[in-house]
Order: C-alpha cells, then structure tokens, then sequence
C-alpha cells in the first residue's frame, strides 16, 4: 500500500497538484484586480470548489463506480450501459464517446500549461531569460514524452518521490504564508464565497472559469484508478495532497493581501529570494510530472477504445507483470507529443493557454455526473429521491462550471473542442462503420455449420490434410472469407479447424473459465466464440492453451497450427443510407492504417497466411 501511494503521488496528481502554479493569478486578474472583497471570495470560491467537486465528487462518490477495479468515462460507460434500459444505450454510448474525446483535448493542453507555467518563474531570477522558456518547456517535454516507454509503474517510482517533496513544499509556503497574515483563514467560511458572487454576479460568473482551473485534475483521479487502485488515490488525497493544496491557495491569498504587487506570479513570489532557484527547479519537475496524469490516462482509455470497438486496432504496451492496467501506446504518445509542441509553439504563455484551458475536462465532469445517474439509479437501486438528491447538485455544479468555460472558445479553447470533434467523429465512425462490415458479412457470407456438413460429408468431401487450422476474428456462425479462399486456391481443409469469433464484454476481464465456449460442429471442425473484457488485448495462442481442455484428443502445438486471416479492402461506394461518403471513405482510411491482425492477435508470424478480400460499402 505506501509503495502505491507513493506511485500514485507520482502519477494521479500531478496536475491537479500545479494547479496553484497558475490559478490564484488567472482567477486575480478576471476579478480585475487584488481587493479584500475580491481574494477573500476568490480563495473561498477555490476551497469548496476543491472539496465539493473533487473530495465529494470524484474521491468519494464517483471513485466508487469502478468496473472491476477500472475507471475512467469508458468504463464508467460500459457500467451504465450493462444497467441501462436498453433503448437508452446508443445515446449513453454517445455521451461516453463525447467524453473520452474531450478527455483526451484535455491531454493535449496539460501539459503545455504545466510545463510552461513553471518555467516562466525564470523571469523572477532574470527578466531577460523570457526569451528560453518557450525553448526549455520544448526540451523538458520531449524528455517526458520519450520516458513513457518505460511505463507507469516505473514512471511512478522515479516520480513518486519528487511529487512526495513537492505537497510538502507547498504545505510549509502555504503555513508560512499565513502564519504572517493569520487573517486569511476566515475565508474558510463559504459566507465569502457568496458574498463575493452576491457582490458582482456577472464578474463571479467569469471567474468561475478561472477558478476551474483548481480541479481540472479530478477526472484524471479516476481515469487513472486502474493504474493504482481507489485505496492509494484516496488516502493519498486526504493525508496529503488536499491538506498541502489549500494551505498553498491560502498562503498565496495572504501574500497578495499584504503585497498586490505579487499578483502577476504570487506563487513564485512566496518564497525569500534565496529559495526561487531551487522552487523554480522543483516546479519544473512537478510539473512534468503533472502532465503524466493526463497522458497515464490517454493510453488506459484508448486500450478500453479499441477493445469496445470505438478505435481501430491500435499496437499496445503492457509495461508491468504485475499491475494489468500499466499500458504504453506508441501512436497516442506521438499524437499526443505533436498536439502538445503546437500548442507551445502557437500560445507561448501559461496565460494565453490558461485561456483555452477548463472547457474540454469540463465538458467531460458534466457527462461523468450524468453517467452517474444511471450506475445509481440502475445498479445501486437508489430510490429517485436519494438519486436527484446527489446527482442533481453535482450536475448544477458542473453546467455551472461548463457555462463559465464557455467563454473561453474563442481565445483558445477552439483548440481542444476541436481536437475533441474530431475524435469524437473518428470513434462513432469506427463504431459505425464496423456494425456495416459485419452487418455485410452476414449477408454476403455462408452460415458455417450447413458448409461444414456438405464438405465433410457429402458425396465428395474434401481432402483432408495434417495439422491444425485456426481462423481468428471471424462473425459468429458465418464461414469466414479466408476458409473459403484456402478451399479455392488449395482444395483441402485440415484434420482440425477452429473457427473463432471474438466479443468484447463490458467488464475489464473475464476470467480464464468463461473466455472460450466451443460447438462441435463434426469432423474436426468447431466454432469457438471468444470473450474479453474491455482492458484486454485478444491473444490467440494463449486462447488455444484454453481450448485443450474442450476438444477432445487435441494438443496446442504451435509448430502444427497455421493461422488464416482474411485482409479486407474496406471500398466506400457512397449507396450507404447509413454514413455519408466521406465517412465511408474515412473508416476506409482507418481501415487501412490500422495495426496489422496478426501483431494485435499475438500471432507468430512465420505461421500466418493471409487472405485477401473486398467489402463494398
């Protein structure tokens, strides 16, 4: 258990802990300035923020709508969608995409705006050393961004520590702080709050955007509770990282109070002189490591993604023996590193990304809660009252918060809604587009078990030859395109040939005992439908060591198996009355540049025989 809180330290909140790098400042400078009124309500506004959005929300509400021990809007989806009525589902499934996609705009915008924020504190040191912190947030990130091949878990242990000395540091700033203006504490009262809303509503309103900027790592608590589990995350937040927080948003509120001078960078300017150096450094690591949250938990959504059918076939890492939830994805972290260089490139300033920050996370906070709703009302059996007693505050919480961000689309925010679009239309055309693939194999395709009889037992049947058959990825009950290519071109069929059609449950993992199920379909031949959970990768010959023990007088030998896979050419012909054609051409393209079968399958490469085949749209 320390061992994963200390990863968990490392990883789960690191943005959510630079948060106070930036945010005090922003939300300052949308009130128009420093006043009693204003820094008083303004850190009031962030305190219950923190505890009713994070603390009662996330750590202890949502935190509990794991599935099987996973998190994040993909699997809190698959959850709700199992418990939903059924004519409900589609538009759940929708809600979930639009999620995950705004999740990973936020992804890209992290770790821009953490990197940067910490090393414009150089200015502090010397106004002239500006002009190297858009060259030095560069380097730092295309070292982050290089490290995560080596996975979370290690990833973690190097940083856990790091983040370790950094709450501390924020703690001691923060108590030091307001040790000196011991005034400062009254605003724990939520009465500032309200009087500072009550003061100037439409100014309130605007500031809420800023003051968003306080939590807009919370949903990567629960993203990222596969990783580590809810245990670790919760203890962690509650002995350490809430406490350190709040004294360090308290400690800036004292500072500017006693010095307005300080409010262009009232983090920095907290400490003597002597410490800005080694703070600067410090900021610059936590900062990197802030941006692992984010990217940590990219790459367990885009492995739940492909699983549920919502992206194509993606190559992914396994980088731990031990914990199942530490994935690497190659193509997610380049994607990822290029978004996050133009947005350097392009803003240049924590300011002017500040600007565009909050609105996608938001988006994504606002869906989760409504999500909710069903996992409480469907699965916890909540009676209505109970349920609309919780989840509709935390909705008003959450629209309120969307409705402040909204301001913030045309000084940048474009960027991760656009990012977001864009995903969002490559995933419900994936989606989509494989329900038309199917849909035609079924059409075009001979049901398996009457071919079977009339090859093996009609008046010619078919010649047989040694070894084993294994034609993976195929549709349930339907004779794949590569069977009947090899009884084409080759005019045999093997002494043993199994058919395997895989589904994708909604749980992460399905045990050992419930993955195969096999129908003997007579003369060597069976069916086996395969069953895998959302976080896992299809491995063939791991499925076949399963099957020795349902097909009588047969041994896995894996020099006397030869995989067929069917290669099909995906053709948008635009006659589709379902997508549109440049949708078809699209899931076409993704088609195409999707990894190849036999690498997603764990295949050996020197036993697969490929097919080819086209499938008009």
């Amino acid at each position: 258990m320390p061992a994963l809180a200390l990863g968990a330290i490392g990883v789960v909140f690191g943005d959510i802990g630079t948060s106070p790098l930036y945010t005090l400042r922003e939300c300052l400078k949308a009130a128009g300035g420093v006043s009693p009124t204003n820094v008083f309500g303004i850190v009031s506004l962030i305190l219950w923020s923190i505890i009713v959005v994070v603390t009662c929300k996330y750590v202890s509400f949502v935190m509990r709508a794991d599935n099987d021990g996973e998190g994040g809007i993909l699997a809190l989806t698959a959850l709700a969608s199992d418990v939903a009525p059924a004519r409900l589902r589609r538009m759940l499934l929708t809600l979930g995409v639009f999620g995950a996609a705004m999740f990973y705009g936020d992804s890209m915008i992290t770790p821009a705006i953490s990197v940067i924020s910490a090393v414009e504190g150089v200015t502090l040191i010397d106004p002239h050393l500006s002009e190297w912190i858009v060259p030095v947030a560069l380097v730092i990130l295309t070292g982050l961004f290089k490290l995560q091949k080596r996975g979370t878990g290690a990833v973690g242990r190097l940083f856990g520590p790091v983040m370790l000395i950094w709450f501390v540091a924020l703690a001691v700033i923060g108590a030091t702080n307001i040790a000196d203006h011991p005034s400062i504490i009254r605003a724990v009262s939520p009465v500032y709050a309200f009087l500072f809303v009550a003061h100037a509503p439409a100014t309130a309103f605007i500031v809420l955007g800023s003051v968003f900027l306080a939590l807009t790592g919370g949903e990567a608590l629960y993203a990222d509770m596969g990783h580590f589990g809810k245990t670790p995350i919760r203890l962690s937040w509650l002995l350490l990282v809430f406490p350190a927080l709040v004294l360090n948003y308290f400690g800036q509120a004292a500072l500017v109070l006693a010095r307005p001078s300080v409010i262009s960078q009232p983090f920095f300017e907290s400490v003597p002189s002597w410490a800005l150096i080694p703070l600067v450094a410090l900021a610059a690591l936590a900062t990197v490591i802030a941006s692992q949250a984010v990217i940590s938990g990219a790459f367990s959504m885009t492995k739940q993604a492909v699983q549920l059918g919502l992206l194509p076939r993606i190559p992914v890492v396994h980088t731990s023996s031990h914990e199942i939830g530490q994935v690497y994805v190659p193509f997610i972290n380049l994607t990822l590193y290029v978004a996050v260089v133009f947005l350097v490139l392009f803003f240049r300033s924590s300011g002017n990304l500040a600007a565009a920050y909050g609105i996608a996370v938001a988006s994504t906070m606002l869906l989760t809660t409504l999500l909710m709703y069903f996992v409480t009302h469907c699965l916890w059996r909540w009676k209505p009252v109970a349920t609309f007693a919780v989840i509709g505050p935390m909705a008003l919480v959450d629209a309120l918060f969307v409705s402040s961000n909204a301001n913030k689309v045309i000084d940048g925010g474009w960027f991760p809604l656009l990012a977001g679009a864009a995903l969002f239309t490559v995933m419900t055309t994936w989606h989509k587009g494989r329900e038309m693939v199917v849909q035609q194999i079924r059409n075009d395709s001979l049901p398996l078990a009457p071919l079977i009889t009339s090859l093996t037992t009609g008046e010619h049947p078919v010649m047989r030859t040694h070894g084993t058959a294994v034609f993976p990825g195929g549709v349930a009950d339907m004779t794949p395109t590569a069977f009947l290519h090899n009884l084409k071109h080759n005019g045999v069929m093997h002494r043993i040939n199994i058919f395997m059609a895989g589904s994708t449950y909604n749980t992460p993992h399905v045990p050992d005992e419930q993955k195969v199920s096999v129908r003997d379909l007579g003369n060597g031949c069976y069916s086996v439908a395969v069953h895998h959970g959302f976080m896992e990768i299809p491995n063939v010959p791991s499925v076949l060591t399963l099957l020795e023990k349902q097909i009588p007088d047969w041994h896995y030998e894996p020099d006397d198996v030869s995989f067929f896979l069917g290669r099909d050419t995906i053709v948008a012909t635009g006659q589709s009355h379902v997508m549109s054609l440049w949708r078809e051409k699209l899931f076409a393209f993704l088609a195409r540049n999707g990894a190849q079968a036999a690498e997603y399958f764990s295949l050996p490469p020197n036993r697969v025989v490929e097919m080819g085949g086209q499938i008009n749209l």
